[in-house]
C-alpha cells in the first residue's frame, strides 16, 4: 500500500520535468525593442525593424504556428528570411535580417527583423518549448519611432509642366493652364515668309518666240 503515494509523487515529478515552459515575445513598435521572457523571466533585449511607412506591422496578441530554418519571400524577390517564426496567417514573422544597420528604425514590409544571430538563438528557443507556448504581443506605433529618429515624409513629385534653363528662361507647354510668363520663349517662331524673286533663265531671252524653235524650252 506504501507504493501508491510513492508512484504517485513519482508520476507528478515526471510530468512537472516534461511541462512546456511559456514563452513571451513583446515587440514595442515605438521603442524598435524585442524583449523575450521565459516563465516570467527576461531573458533577452533586442533591436527590431518593424514595418516601414505603408507597410505597417500589426498590433495585437498572436499564438505562433510555423517555423522555417530556411526560408525566402515570394513577395519580395526571394529576399532570405533565416529562422522565421510566423504568427500571422498574412505571413508576418520574426526573422532574421542582414540589414542590421537598420535595425532599430523601421525598414521592413512588416515582418519583424532581428539579427541573424537572435533570430538562430529564439528559434533554438521555440523549438525546444513549442509552438503553441510561445506568443507574440505588438504594441506601439512605427510613426512614433520615425519621429524619434528625425524622419519626415518624403516632399510631393513636383508635376509642373516647364523647364527652366540657365538663362530664366521658361518652357511652358500649350496645356499647362498657367499664365505665361514674361520670361517664356516663344513655342512657335513665326516669322514672315519672303519668297524668292524669280531668276530668269540667263540664257533664253524674255522676249524669245518658243514657237519659231520648240526643242528649246527654259530651264525652270
Amino acid at each position: 500500500m506504501r507504493l501508491i503515494p510513492t508512484l504517485i509523487v513519482a508520476a507528478s515529478l515526471a510530468a512537472a520535468g516534461t511541462t512546456k515552459a511559456e514563452i513571451l515575445i513583446q515587440v514595442d513598435k515605438s521603442a524598435q525593442r524585442m524583449t523575450v521572457s521565459r516563465d516570467g523571466e527576461t531573458l533577452f533585449n533586442w533591436p527590431v525593424s518593424t514595418g516601414r511607412p505603408g507597410f505597417a506591422t500589426p498590433s495585437g496578441s498572436y499564438t505562433t504556428f510555423r517555423m522555417e530554418a530556411e526560408h525566402y519571400s515570394k513577395e519580395w524577390d526571394d529576399a532570405p528570411m533565416p529562422h522565421s517564426i510566423f504568427f500571422t496567417k498574412l505571413g508576418h514573422a520574426i526573422h532574421g535580417s542582414y540589414d542590421t544597420k537598420r535595425l532599430g528604425t523601421p525598414a521592413s514590409h512588416g515582418c519583424v527583423r532581428i539579427s541573424p544571430s537572435h533570430a538562430a538563438t529564439l528559434f533554438a528557443l521555440v523549438k525546444k518549448d513549442g509552438l503553441a507556448n510561445t506568443k507574440v504581443v505588438l504594441t506601439g506605433s512605427e510613426q512614433v519611432a520615425l519621429a524619434r529618429h528625425g524622419a519626415r515624409t518624403p516632399p510631393p513629385l513636383n508635376l509642373t509642366f516647364g523647364y527652366k534653363s540657365d538663362n530664366k528662361s521658361q518652357y511652358i507647354a500649350p496645356n499647362a493652364g498657367a499664365p505665361r510668363p514674361e520670361t517664356a520663349e516663344p513655342l512657335f517662331r513665326n516669322e514672315e515668309f519672303k519668297p524668292q524673286d524669280y531668276a530668269q533663265p540667263s540664257d533664253v531671252s524674255p522676249n524669245y518666240d518658243f514657237a519659231q524653235q520648240p526643242h528649246i524650252r527654259p530651264r525652270f
